[in-house]
């Protein structure tokens, strides 16, 4: 036994030495100047100060993205020590150097210009560390963060999601409740709405309503009807945006559509007199990639102010919808040499100025190069819902990946089944799971009445309302067999 418990130790000895360096011991020895040197009395780590962008790049977790930018830590090590020393960093500094200069930069502009002082006193003289043990307290409740988010800043929010695991990412996420409305009122407590996406290949307008009638009869659509139009062009915009205001008013849906095309093409569809809902845009978190999709700040408010001078809300003023995705900036060669994740949640500051109904991370979509495989898309899933709402913002996930990722439907299972227990707003409902105009892989229309069941969850109390008077659901909120007499299945003449 007295062997074997020396055998142990001298094990664990030689593990540590080799593992985590000797700095980590009273009395072992450190190096200094290539030289071992023995010191009895205390353990000193003389430490390199690395600057904000080095550190959150070092201390972000594995991903093909940063290492295909080269910012990745090379080792496991050296992102242990990252996240270490990341969690020491005041969040003061945050406030005092950026990761993108702020004269070069119009995100970093907003993001500083914006920064509430009163809001971010009680956290003032936090560390990362710190704010990550203080939103895991019981504490924190919906409440408090909503007071705290003006004054939380991207760059910090996304340093105190390195330091988290899976679980305190959902945890976190779940105390945050973030309402929106136009036509119904989305992110209730209790609630979970999806995305209608009833996209075809050549815009063909009996294929996109067939697609349409048939999520509706799952219950889908409270979120936003919402089409990727095949021909991004004036003419096929105003043609569907016309087709699915008169699906809403023929049946009475208490919901909102999209199309999901440039804001320059839905400003001019407004002056053209067509019923936008809901104006769209991809955005990023960098002013060099936002010009790379065509956009600006002002012009954002520009598409903002004209949607919203429609007044077509009956319940809320929410009428803009964006979509990010972890590798944007990247791809567009104007990523700065920040790593992916927090230029993501950058891009939520964005998005905040503009008061959306919706903001959808397509977390798996850009491809493996900057999320390789299934443990790395739910990584990203995770983080992108819990920054995106500690910002305050309504987030969705597209809970997707393109068909060469190392990566499948369980792996997609699983993303879905955490982000249920972390209350994200919504996700996707599309046919079959399988977009069959964009090819990839996403949620089905059966996904979000699993979600539903398994959690207790219900649509927006507007539209589960108007489910029940359709008979498509009961008073319980069950979905009801398909009657011969249900009127979903009879194309108008209209769409034929």
């Amino acid at each position: 036994m007295i062997n074997r418990l020396f055998l142990n130790a001298g094990l664990l000895i030689k593990f540590f030495f080799k593992h985590l360096k000797p700095q980590f011991f009273v009395g072992a020895f450190f190096h200094c100047q290539g030289r071992p040197i023995l010191d009895q009395t205390r353990c000193h780590v003389i430490k390199v100060r690395k600057d904000l962008k080095t550190l959150l790049a070092l201390a972000s977790p594995l991903r093909s993205g940063d290492i295909l930018a080269g910012i990745a830590a090379r080792t496991e090590e050296e992102r242990i020590r990252a996240q270490m020393e990341l969690a020491e960093v005041p969040l003061k500094r945050f406030l005092n150097e950026t990761v993108i200069p702020y004269e070069d930069d119009e995100v970093t502009r907003l993001i500083l210009d914006g920064h509430d002082k009163s809001a971010f006193k009680k956290i003032r003289g936090f560390t990362v560390g710190e704010l990550r043990d203080w939103l895991l307290t019981d504490e924190v409740d919906a409440q408090s963060l909503k007071i705290l988010s003006p004054g939380l800043t991207p760059e910090m929010v996304a340093a105190v999601s390195k330091l988290m695991r899976l679980q305190d990412l959902v945890l976190v996420a779940s105390k945050c409740s973030v309402i929106t409305g136009f036509r119904n009122t989305i992110g209730l407590p209790g609630t979970f709405s999806v995305r209608l996406q009833p996209n075809h290949p050549t815009d063909n307008l009996k294929g996109i309503a067939a697609s349409t009638f048939d999520g509706l009869c799952y219950g889908c659509g409270d979120a936003v009807i919402g089409i990727n139009p095949a021909t991004d062009n004036l003419e096929s915009t105003t043609r569907l945006l016309h087709m699915l205001d008169s699906i809403i008013n023929q049946y009475d849906i208490p919901t909102q559509s999209c199309v999901l095309t440039h804001v320059t093409s839905t400003m001019e569809a407004i002056k053209r007199g067509a019923p936008v809902d809901i104006c769209f845009q991809s955005i990023a978190g960098t002013e060099k990639a936002n010009k790379s999709f065509g956009i600006t700040l002002d012009l954002l408010q520009e598409a903002y102010e004209a949607t919203l001078s429609l007044q077509r809300g009956t319940v809320g003023n929410n009428v803009m919808y964006f979509e990010t995705g972890q590798g944007s900036a990247l791809s567009a060669n104007a990523h700065h040499g920040v790593d992916q994740q927090t230029l993501e949640v950058r891009a939520y500051a964005v998005a905040r100025k503009f008061n959306p109904l919706l903001v959808n991370t397509v977390v798996g979509f850009i491809g493996p190069e900057y999320l390789y495989d299934g443990k790395q898309i739910i990584r990203a899933g995770l983080e992108d819902h819990f920054c995106g709402k500690l910002l305050g913002l309504p987030m969705g996930v597209d809970i997707c990946y393109t068909n060469h990722a190392e990566t499948d439907q369980d792996d997609m299972d699983a993303l879905l089944t955490l982000l249920g227990t972390a209350h994200c707003n919504f996700i996707m409902g599309i046919p079959g799971a399988d977009d069959i105009m964009l090819n990839y892989q996403s949620t089905s229309f059966h996904d979000a009445c699993y979600l539903r069941k398994l959690l207790n969850k219900k649509p927006a109390p507007e539209f589960e309302e108007w489910l029940e008077k359709i008979g498509i659901y009961d008073s319980t909120g069950t979905l009801l067999p398909l009657a011969k007499t249900n009127q979903f299945l009879a194309l108008p003449d209209a769409f034929c």
